[in-house]
């Protein structure tokens, strides 16, 4: 409580008037995902403190620097099997870095006086296994693309997290994806409130995920 006072003290120091909260979809009171505990506490700072702050909650978000995508791509590089966590049923609305960039920006010309949340979610939903599959198709590389109960996936996670290595991903991540899908609810406001369009991930991935191509950008995938 006192360094919440502090922070909301400074910033009435600095004249700061709008803030703005990258949080996630399905943030929840009793989520097991300490991720997604984090970002809840986070949301409540932020309601207590700003009278006019500004709520962001994205779906899984897609770009050139992300490691979703890029991590699934580089791990067909090398083996010829992809394990698809809990078979792959969650469903996801990804949405492009680019587009949750234009909804801070947008959010913050509206001058809010009263706080408000909008979900981010792209214009098309996706399960988890459909993900990975586009992700092969894009690259070009024909992969097993195997089921792995998430009990296993959790322990996996679990142990390969003592290796200096990261694994696919950590027990946390698994976490959330046994939770429920990470789509927009339709409760809150949402990005077309913000006037934009957002990117199709299946059609965006393939300007930053070529070079996984045998034969780089202009191998041609069959």
């Amino acid at each position: 409580r006192q360094r919440q006072m502090c922070i909301r003290d400074m910033c009435s120091e600095i004249l700061i008037k709008n803030l703005v909260h990258i949080s996630a979809l399905f943030v929840a009171e009793r989520h097991n995902s300490l991720y997604m505990q984090s970002k809840l506490q986070g949301e409540k700072n932020i309601l207590e403190n700003f009278s006019s702050s500004i709520i962001l909650r994205p779906s899984i978000i897609f770009g050139p620097g992300e490691k979703f995508f890029n991590t699934f791509a580089t791990l067909a590089q090398f083996s010829p099997i992809i394990p698809l966590i809990g078979g792959g049923k969650t469903k996801f609305a990804p949405i492009y870095v680019g587009d949750v960039a234009k909804a801070i920006v947008k959010s913050l010309e509206l001058n809010n006086s009263e706080p408000k949340i909008y979900e981010l979610g792209g214009p098309k939903i996706i399960s988890f296994g459909d993900m990975v599959k586009s992700i092969m198709e894009t690259i070009g590389k024909k992969r097993f693309v195997i089921g792995m109960p998430m009990s296993i996936a959790k322990i996996q996670s679990t142990l390969l997290s003592l290796l200096p290595f990261p694994p696919i991903l950590t027990r946390d991540q698994c976490e959330i994806l046994t939770e429920a899908d990470n789509v927009v609810s339709n409760n809150e406001l949402d990005i077309k409130d913000l006037n934009i369009n957002p990117k199709d991930v299946e059609e965006k991935m393939s300007t930053w995920l070529y070079r996984y191509r045998s034969g780089g950008q202009f191998a041609k995938v069959k």
